[in-house]
């Protein structure tokens, strides 16, 4: 905590000089005033995209999540070591993979472009003048490969708690699968959901690596512009402020997502 304690001093103070980071405290309020009026946008835009890939990689999870609960077997341990395999490597590294796949002479693009498909994501906004790198939906389909892990196994350990004679019986009363997994496996795995959307939204909403190298000038996020502020232009305070905020708001995030839940019933990995 004392690192960030430290910020709180350093995020009311004000610069002594254009050209280093020394600076000196006199309780000035108005940088969290001017962090928030010049770069609210961006703030926005991060929780943006950090829900989007959140909820994609949700649609991916769930399926996955069940497939490993329910039919993984005796392979069980081995898909979970599948899923958890990619976060071993660097994450400077799969961003860099990333690049090399949503290029525009890498595999994602060719089959957009063999599928004939290149103008209407165009006009979607998913590509930009035929490009998918350097844009929004590339920034988020690698927010989405780094999170996934974070979703996938929270499931998971709900679902081991799921009896597979429910399911049964939900088959034995007609229930086809869309029906069960609404009715019974949905609710039952909801402290799961909870704990997966903590664990990803919370670095996804702080990630600075995507919009770094999948992403365009306009698609930097916060961590990045914390980053400029305070390694180029040389403003700690204004840096400071902004990280406060930035951490005040997923603060409230984590505090409502726990209301009316405690903390021990969500089923962490």
């Amino acid at each position: 905590m004392l690192p960030l304690l430290a910020l709180v001093p350093l995020s009311l103070s004000e610069p002594l000089s254009r050209f280093g980071l020394d600076t000196v405290f006199n309780g000035r309020i108005a940088n969290y005033l001017e962090v928030l009026q010049t770069y609210g946008p961006i703030l926005v835009r991060s929780f943006g995209f950090a829900a989007i890939a959140t909820a994609l990689g949700l649609v991916l999870a769930y399926p996955l999540a069940f497939a490993i609960r329910f039919r993984g077997g005796r392979w069980q341990p081995l898909l979970i070591g599948l899923v958890v395999l990619p976060s071993l490597t660097s994450y400077l590294v799969r961003a860099i993979a990333w690049t090399s796949l949503l290029g525009d002479n890498g595999p994602v693009l060719a089959l957009v472009e063999a599928l004939g498909l290149t103008g209407v994501l165009d006009g979607l906004g998913v590509l930009r003048d035929g490009r998918l790198l350097n844009t929004a939906a590339a920034v988020i389909l690698g927010l989405t490969n780094n999170l996934l892990p974070f979703l996938v196994l929270p499931l998971v350990v709900a679902m081991e708690r799921i009896d597979p004679r429910l399911l049964e019986a939900a088959n034995d009363l007609h229930a086809g699968p869309l029906r069960s997994f609404v009715q019974v496996v949905w609710p039952l795995s909801l402290p799961g959901l909870g704990a997966g959307i903590l664990l990803s939204l919370i670095p996804a909403a702080g990630d600075v690596v995507n919009p770094l190298f999948l992403g365009g000038p306009n698609e930097r996020m916060i961590a990045n512009t914390i980053d400029n502020l305070l390694l180029v232009q040389l403003q700690a305070p204004r840096a400071a402020a902004l990280t406060l905020v930035l951490m005040a708001l997923i603060t409230l995030a984590v505090l409502l997502q726990l209301r009316g839940r405690g903390i021990e019933e969500l089923p962490l990995p």
